[in-house]
Protein backbone atom coordinates (compact mmCIF):
# COMPACT_ATOMS: atom_id res chain seq x y z
CA UNK A 1 0.00 0.00 0.00
CA UNK A 2 1.72 3.32 -1.35
CA UNK A 3 0.43 5.50 1.72
CA UNK A 4 2.29 9.13 2.86
CA UNK A 5 3.60 9.46 5.92
CA UNK A 6 0.92 10.50 8.38
CA UNK A 7 -1.66 8.24 6.38
CA UNK A 8 0.51 5.49 7.04
CA UNK A 9 0.71 6.21 10.49
CA UNK A 10 -2.58 6.61 11.14
CA UNK A 11 -3.35 3.10 8.72
CA UNK A 12 -1.29 1.35 11.35
CA UNK A 13 -2.80 2.90 14.37
CA UNK A 14 -5.84 1.73 12.97
CA UNK A 15 -4.84 -1.79 11.96
CA UNK A 16 -3.50 -2.16 15.21
CA UNK A 17 -6.50 -1.24 16.57
CA UNK A 18 -8.56 -3.43 15.17
CA UNK A 19 -6.59 -6.44 15.10
CA UNK A 20 -6.73 -5.71 19.11
CA UNK A 21 -10.25 -5.08 20.00
CA UNK A 22 -11.87 -8.21 17.51
CA UNK A 23 -13.08 -6.13 14.59
CA UNK A 24 -10.14 -7.52 12.62
CA UNK A 25 -9.74 -10.45 12.54
CA UNK A 26 -13.90 -10.67 13.64
CA UNK A 27 -13.72 -12.02 17.34
CA UNK A 28 -16.66 -13.95 18.62
CA UNK A 29 -15.98 -11.63 21.95
CA UNK A 30 -14.85 -8.00 20.40
CA UNK A 31 -13.89 -5.59 22.89
CA UNK A 32 -16.10 -2.84 22.32
CA UNK A 33 -16.13 1.23 24.33
CA UNK A 34 -18.27 3.60 23.12
CA UNK A 35 -16.05 6.30 23.00
CA UNK A 36 -13.11 5.29 21.30
CA UNK A 37 -15.43 3.39 18.74
CA UNK A 38 -17.02 6.53 17.83
CA UNK A 39 -13.80 8.27 17.09
CA UNK A 40 -12.31 4.81 15.13
CA UNK A 41 -15.38 5.04 13.16
CA UNK A 42 -14.84 8.30 11.62
CA UNK A 43 -11.46 7.44 11.15
CA UNK A 44 -11.88 4.94 9.17
CA UNK A 45 -14.33 6.54 6.79
CA UNK A 46 -11.60 9.49 6.54
CA UNK A 47 -9.22 6.80 5.47
CA UNK A 48 -11.76 6.02 3.02
CA UNK A 49 -12.28 8.98 1.68
CA UNK A 50 -8.78 10.24 1.47
CA UNK A 51 -7.24 6.80 -0.66
CA UNK A 52 -10.85 5.12 -2.30
CA UNK A 53 -9.97 1.94 -0.39
CA UNK A 54 -13.61 -0.08 -0.16
CA UNK A 55 -11.58 -1.80 2.95
CA UNK A 56 -11.74 1.39 5.14
CA UNK A 57 -15.69 1.64 4.46
CA UNK A 58 -16.13 -1.93 5.29
CA UNK A 59 -14.02 -1.90 8.71
CA UNK A 60 -16.45 1.92 9.57
CA UNK A 61 -20.05 -0.50 8.81
CA UNK A 62 -18.73 -3.37 10.82
CA UNK A 63 -17.64 -1.47 13.54
CA UNK A 64 -21.02 0.20 13.62
CA UNK A 65 -22.42 -3.36 13.42
CA UNK A 66 -20.53 -4.21 16.28
CA UNK A 67 -20.86 -1.63 18.72
CA UNK A 68 -24.55 -1.78 18.42
CA UNK A 69 -24.72 -6.05 18.97
CA UNK A 70 -22.39 -5.81 22.16
CA UNK A 71 -23.10 -2.22 23.76
CA UNK A 72 -27.01 -2.08 22.60
CA UNK A 73 -27.50 -5.23 24.44
CA UNK A 74 -26.60 -6.32 28.07
CA UNK A 75 -23.55 -7.29 29.06
CA UNK A 76 -22.86 -10.98 29.34
CA UNK A 77 -22.74 -10.94 32.94
CA UNK A 78 -26.20 -9.33 33.50
CA UNK A 79 -29.00 -11.59 34.61
CA UNK A 80 -31.12 -9.40 31.44
CA UNK A 81 -30.73 -10.54 28.19
CA UNK A 82 -31.48 -9.45 24.76
CA UNK A 83 -31.36 -5.67 23.84
CA UNK A 84 -31.62 -2.85 26.38
CA UNK A 85 -34.48 -1.54 24.74
CA UNK A 86 -36.06 -4.21 25.35
CA UNK A 87 -37.22 -5.00 21.94
CA UNK A 88 -37.24 -8.48 20.65
CA UNK A 89 -34.14 -9.53 18.60
CA UNK A 90 -35.91 -9.28 15.52
CA UNK A 91 -37.30 -5.51 16.16
CA UNK A 92 -34.02 -4.60 18.05
CA UNK A 93 -32.15 -5.17 14.76
CA UNK A 94 -34.41 -2.65 12.95
CA UNK A 95 -33.84 0.15 15.51
CA UNK A 96 -30.42 -0.98 17.85
CA UNK A 97 -29.90 2.19 19.80
CA UNK A 98 -33.72 3.18 20.30
CA UNK A 99 -32.85 3.19 24.19
CA UNK A 100 -29.22 4.30 24.17
CA UNK A 101 -26.12 1.95 23.93
CA UNK A 102 -23.85 1.07 26.88
CA UNK A 103 -20.39 2.85 27.81
CA UNK A 104 -18.38 -0.59 27.72
CA UNK A 105 -17.12 -0.38 30.85
CA UNK A 106 -15.34 -3.05 32.87
CA UNK A 107 -17.52 -3.64 35.77
CA UNK A 108 -21.23 -4.02 36.16
CA UNK A 109 -23.25 -0.96 36.30
CA UNK A 110 -23.94 -0.01 40.48
CA UNK A 111 -26.78 -1.73 41.13
CA UNK A 112 -29.95 0.30 43.36
CA UNK A 113 -28.83 -1.02 46.74
CA UNK A 114 -25.23 -0.60 46.32
CA UNK A 115 -23.92 2.50 47.88
CA UNK A 116 -22.25 5.67 45.81
CA UNK A 117 -18.11 5.24 45.44
CA UNK A 118 -16.59 8.01 43.29
CA UNK A 119 -13.89 6.09 42.29
CA UNK A 120 -15.56 2.99 41.37
CA UNK A 121 -17.92 4.51 39.52
CA UNK A 122 -15.57 5.76 36.83
CA UNK A 123 -15.06 1.69 35.79
CA UNK A 124 -18.65 1.02 36.01
CA UNK A 125 -20.71 0.52 33.08
CA UNK A 126 -24.22 2.76 32.77
CA UNK A 127 -24.51 5.59 29.76
CA UNK A 128 -22.73 8.41 29.54
CA UNK A 129 -24.40 11.45 27.34
CA UNK A 130 -21.27 12.74 26.04
CA UNK A 131 -20.40 8.88 24.79
CA UNK A 132 -23.83 9.31 22.83
CA UNK A 133 -23.65 12.36 21.22
CA UNK A 134 -20.10 10.88 20.07
CA UNK A 135 -21.62 7.72 18.78
CA UNK A 136 -24.66 10.41 17.03
CA UNK A 137 -21.52 12.19 15.29
CA UNK A 138 -20.51 8.96 13.80
CA UNK A 139 -23.37 7.65 12.96
CA UNK A 140 -24.44 10.79 10.53
CA UNK A 141 -20.61 10.73 8.87
CA UNK A 142 -21.36 6.93 7.82
CA UNK A 143 -24.89 7.88 6.73
CA UNK A 144 -23.34 10.67 4.83
CA UNK A 145 -20.38 9.09 3.49
CA UNK A 146 -22.29 5.73 2.90
CA UNK A 147 -25.24 7.37 0.99
CA UNK A 148 -27.47 5.04 3.94
CA UNK A 149 -30.48 6.73 5.91
CA UNK A 150 -30.49 4.07 8.26
CA UNK A 151 -27.30 5.15 9.99
CA UNK A 152 -29.04 8.82 9.99
CA UNK A 153 -32.51 6.89 11.34
CA UNK A 154 -30.70 5.29 14.15
CA UNK A 155 -28.73 8.87 15.24
CA UNK A 156 -32.06 10.16 15.40
CA UNK A 157 -33.62 7.35 17.88
CA UNK A 158 -30.73 7.80 19.88
CA UNK A 159 -30.78 11.46 20.25
CA UNK A 160 -34.17 10.94 21.15
CA UNK A 161 -34.00 8.46 23.72
CA UNK A 162 -31.18 10.14 25.48
CA UNK A 163 -32.44 13.50 25.55
CA UNK A 164 -35.73 12.23 27.24
CA UNK A 165 -33.53 9.81 29.64
CA UNK A 166 -31.06 12.45 30.39
CA UNK A 167 -32.73 15.45 30.43
CA UNK A 168 -35.56 16.46 33.79
CA UNK A 169 -37.54 19.25 34.74
CA UNK A 170 -36.89 21.57 37.83
CA UNK A 171 -40.11 21.36 39.92
CA UNK A 172 -39.97 25.18 41.30
CA UNK A 173 -38.60 27.05 38.72
CA UNK A 174 -39.50 25.06 35.61
CA UNK A 175 -36.24 25.42 33.96
CA UNK A 176 -34.41 21.46 32.29
CA UNK A 177 -31.42 20.11 33.83
CA UNK A 178 -29.22 17.33 32.60
CA UNK A 179 -28.02 13.90 34.37
CA UNK A 180 -24.14 13.05 33.64
CA UNK A 181 -24.83 9.24 33.66
CA UNK A 182 -27.27 7.04 33.59
CA UNK A 183 -28.41 3.32 34.12
CA UNK A 184 -28.27 0.79 31.48
CA UNK A 185 -31.92 1.28 31.13
CA UNK A 186 -32.26 4.96 31.20
CA UNK A 187 -34.57 4.67 34.47
CA UNK A 188 -32.29 6.18 36.75
CA UNK A 189 -29.40 8.21 37.53
CA UNK A 190 -25.81 7.15 38.77
CA UNK A 191 -24.70 10.30 39.10
CA UNK A 192 -26.87 13.30 39.23
CA UNK A 193 -24.90 16.13 38.30
CA UNK A 194 -24.84 17.94 35.36
CA UNK A 195 -21.98 17.67 32.77
CA UNK A 196 -20.68 20.92 32.10
CA UNK A 197 -20.12 20.88 28.36
CA UNK A 198 -23.06 18.05 27.95
CA UNK A 199 -25.75 20.24 26.53
CA UNK A 200 -23.76 22.84 23.99
CA UNK A 201 -22.64 19.60 22.93
CA UNK A 202 -25.61 17.69 22.72
CA UNK A 203 -27.06 21.09 20.58
CA UNK A 204 -24.65 20.50 18.03
CA UNK A 205 -25.39 17.44 17.66
CA UNK A 206 -28.88 17.59 17.13
CA UNK A 207 -28.05 20.59 14.46
CA UNK A 208 -26.63 18.12 12.36
CA UNK A 209 -28.39 15.35 12.07
CA UNK A 210 -31.11 18.09 11.50
CA UNK A 211 -28.52 19.32 8.53
CA UNK A 212 -28.41 16.14 7.06
CA UNK A 213 -31.95 15.02 7.45
CA UNK A 214 -33.26 18.24 5.58
CA UNK A 215 -30.20 18.75 3.33
CA UNK A 216 -29.06 15.22 2.16
CA UNK A 217 -32.20 13.18 2.55
CA UNK A 218 -34.44 15.74 1.96
CA UNK A 219 -36.81 15.19 4.65
CA UNK A 220 -39.82 17.50 6.58
CA UNK A 221 -37.88 19.93 9.03
CA UNK A 222 -40.96 20.09 12.07
CA UNK A 223 -40.93 16.92 13.33
CA UNK A 224 -36.68 16.54 13.60
CA UNK A 225 -35.93 17.01 16.86
CA UNK A 226 -37.09 20.50 17.22
CA UNK A 227 -38.27 20.40 20.65
CA UNK A 228 -35.16 18.54 21.47
CA UNK A 229 -33.35 21.37 20.17
CA UNK A 230 -35.31 24.25 22.50
CA UNK A 231 -34.56 22.25 25.66
CA UNK A 232 -30.55 22.10 25.04
CA UNK A 233 -30.87 25.85 23.72
CA UNK A 234 -32.33 26.88 27.14
CA UNK A 235 -29.97 24.79 29.12
CA UNK A 236 -27.29 26.61 27.23
CA UNK A 237 -28.10 29.94 27.71
CA UNK A 238 -25.87 31.63 30.52
CA UNK A 239 -23.87 28.53 31.55
CA UNK A 240 -20.23 28.93 32.04
CA UNK A 241 -17.90 26.38 29.93
CA UNK A 242 -14.75 27.71 30.81
CA UNK A 243 -12.46 24.41 31.78
CA UNK A 244 -8.85 24.14 31.86
CA UNK A 245 -9.56 20.13 31.41
CA UNK A 246 -7.54 19.86 27.51
CA UNK A 247 -10.25 17.09 26.84
CA UNK A 248 -12.86 19.78 27.57
CA UNK A 249 -11.33 22.93 26.01
CA UNK A 250 -10.72 20.37 22.73
CA UNK A 251 -14.20 19.25 22.83
CA UNK A 252 -15.00 23.11 22.83
CA UNK A 253 -12.63 23.97 20.29
CA UNK A 254 -14.66 21.17 18.19
CA UNK A 255 -18.00 22.17 18.32
CA UNK A 256 -17.30 25.57 17.38
CA UNK A 257 -15.57 24.38 14.05
CA UNK A 258 -19.12 22.38 13.38
CA UNK A 259 -20.85 25.39 14.12
CA UNK A 260 -18.90 27.41 11.57
CA UNK A 261 -19.53 24.45 8.88
CA UNK A 262 -23.03 24.29 10.24
CA UNK A 263 -23.98 28.17 9.63
CA UNK A 264 -22.30 27.96 6.35
CA UNK A 265 -24.62 25.79 5.06
CA UNK A 266 -27.68 27.63 6.65
CA UNK A 267 -28.35 26.29 9.82
CA UNK A 268 -30.13 28.53 12.17
CA UNK A 269 -27.87 28.56 15.06
CA UNK A 270 -28.96 30.22 17.81
CA UNK A 271 -27.01 33.57 18.30
CA UNK A 272 -24.27 33.39 20.54
CA UNK A 273 -23.08 30.11 20.94
CA UNK A 274 -20.38 29.61 18.17
CA UNK A 275 -18.98 33.11 20.14
CA UNK A 276 -19.61 31.49 23.85
CA UNK A 277 -17.80 28.11 22.72
CA UNK A 278 -14.52 30.59 21.38
CA UNK A 279 -14.49 32.64 23.68
CA UNK A 280 -14.59 29.69 26.71
CA UNK A 281 -11.78 27.58 24.32
CA UNK A 282 -9.40 30.46 24.49
CA UNK A 283 -9.57 30.82 28.46
CA UNK A 284 -9.32 27.20 28.71
CA UNK A 285 -5.93 27.44 26.30
CA UNK A 286 -4.93 30.13 28.38
CA UNK A 287 -5.31 28.28 31.69
CA UNK A 288 -4.34 25.56 30.50
CA UNK A 289 -0.53 26.49 29.04
CA UNK A 290 -0.07 28.50 31.86
CA UNK A 291 -0.28 25.36 34.02
CA UNK A 292 3.15 23.75 32.94
CA UNK A 293 1.32 20.63 32.14
CA UNK A 294 2.62 20.07 29.00
CA UNK A 295 6.48 20.24 30.21
CA UNK A 296 5.52 17.04 32.63
CA UNK A 297 7.29 13.77 31.39
CA UNK A 298 4.54 11.06 29.44
CA UNK A 299 4.10 8.98 32.71
CA UNK A 300 2.44 12.48 34.31
CA UNK A 301 0.66 12.95 31.28
CA UNK A 302 -2.87 11.14 30.05
CA UNK A 303 -2.58 11.16 26.06
CA UNK A 304 -5.50 11.18 25.04
CA UNK A 305 -6.92 14.35 27.06
CA UNK A 306 -4.38 16.46 25.26
CA UNK A 307 -5.31 14.67 21.99
CA UNK A 308 -8.57 16.14 22.01
CA UNK A 309 -7.29 19.51 22.69
CA UNK A 310 -4.95 18.92 19.61
CA UNK A 311 -8.07 17.58 17.66
CA UNK A 312 -10.31 20.71 18.62
CA UNK A 313 -7.13 23.09 17.56
CA UNK A 314 -7.09 21.47 14.02
CA UNK A 315 -10.64 22.60 14.03
CA UNK A 316 -9.62 26.00 14.39
CA UNK A 317 -7.10 25.92 11.93
CA UNK A 318 -9.87 25.69 9.36
CA UNK A 319 -11.95 28.37 10.24
CA UNK A 320 -10.70 30.63 8.29
CA UNK A 321 -10.78 28.65 5.36
CA UNK A 322 -14.28 27.80 6.11
CA UNK A 323 -15.72 31.66 6.97
CA UNK A 324 -13.76 32.97 3.81
CA UNK A 325 -16.05 30.36 1.41
CA UNK A 326 -18.87 32.97 2.26
CA UNK A 327 -18.34 35.92 4.45
CA UNK A 328 -21.81 36.80 4.69
CA UNK A 329 -23.20 33.86 6.07
CA UNK A 330 -21.26 35.03 9.57
CA UNK A 331 -22.04 37.72 11.35
CA UNK A 332 -19.18 38.25 12.94
CA UNK A 333 -18.63 40.85 15.08
CA UNK A 334 -14.86 42.64 16.02
CA UNK A 335 -15.16 40.32 19.37
CA UNK A 336 -15.37 36.98 17.22
CA UNK A 337 -12.99 37.98 14.85
CA UNK A 338 -10.62 38.98 17.61
CA UNK A 339 -11.48 35.11 19.17
CA UNK A 340 -10.70 33.38 16.12
CA UNK A 341 -7.31 35.37 15.67
CA UNK A 342 -6.06 34.94 19.69
CA UNK A 343 -7.38 30.85 19.24
CA UNK A 344 -4.82 30.37 15.94
CA UNK A 345 -2.04 32.05 17.62
CA UNK A 346 -2.83 28.06 19.64
CA UNK A 347 -2.77 26.04 16.71
CA UNK A 348 1.44 24.85 17.26
CA UNK A 349 0.47 23.18 20.33
CA UNK A 350 -1.29 20.75 17.77
CA UNK A 351 2.28 19.80 16.64
CA UNK A 352 3.85 19.71 19.57
CA UNK A 353 0.95 17.10 21.33
CA UNK A 354 1.21 14.89 18.52
CA UNK A 355 5.25 14.68 18.41
CA UNK A 356 5.57 13.96 21.95
CA UNK A 357 3.40 11.00 21.27
CA UNK A 358 4.62 9.86 18.33
CA UNK A 359 7.74 9.61 19.99
CA UNK A 360 8.31 5.41 21.10
CA UNK A 361 9.74 6.28 24.39
CA UNK A 362 6.49 8.30 25.80
CA UNK A 363 4.22 5.59 24.55
CA UNK A 364 5.80 2.97 26.96
CA UNK A 365 4.73 4.06 29.76
CA UNK A 366 1.71 3.42 31.83
CA UNK A 367 -0.15 6.09 31.45
CA UNK A 368 -0.12 5.11 27.22
CA UNK A 369 0.03 1.54 27.87
CA UNK A 370 -3.22 1.49 30.42
CA UNK A 371 -5.30 3.20 27.70
CA UNK A 372 -3.47 2.29 24.49
CA UNK A 373 -6.87 2.14 22.68
CA UNK A 374 -8.13 5.35 22.94
CA UNK A 375 -4.74 7.33 23.05
CA UNK A 376 -4.09 5.37 19.43
CA UNK A 377 -7.23 6.32 18.15
CA UNK A 378 -7.24 9.80 19.14
CA UNK A 379 -3.69 10.46 18.38
CA UNK A 380 -5.06 9.00 14.81
CA UNK A 381 -7.44 11.21 14.62
CA UNK A 382 -5.43 14.13 14.98
CA UNK A 383 -2.96 13.22 12.99
CA UNK A 384 -5.92 12.90 10.13
CA UNK A 385 -9.01 14.97 11.68
CA UNK A 386 -10.87 15.16 8.75
CA UNK A 387 -13.20 12.52 9.07
CA UNK A 388 -14.44 13.49 12.47
CA UNK A 389 -14.23 17.00 12.05
CA UNK A 390 -16.49 16.90 9.18
CA UNK A 391 -20.41 17.33 9.87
Amino acid sequence: MNLAPTTLLVHEFMQDFARDTGLDPVSPHPSRYLWTDAFAVCNYLGLYQQTHNEAYRQLAVRLVDQVHHTLGRHRDDDSRTGWISGLSLQEGEQHPAMRGLRIGKSLPERSIHEPYNERREWDQDGQYYHYLTKWMHALNRVSRVTGNPDYLTWAIELARAAHAGFTYEIPASGRKRMYWKMSIDLTRPLVPSMGQHDPPDGLVTYYELYLTATSVFKQSAQPLLVREMADMTEICRGMSLVTDDPLGTGGLLSDAASITQLTLQGVPVYAGLSEALLSSGLAGLDSFTGSGYLELPARSRLAFRELGLSIGLAGIEKLPEWMGKNPKAFNMTGSHNQLVKGLLEYVPLREKIEQFWLDGRNRETSTWTDHREINRVMLATSLAPEGFLAV
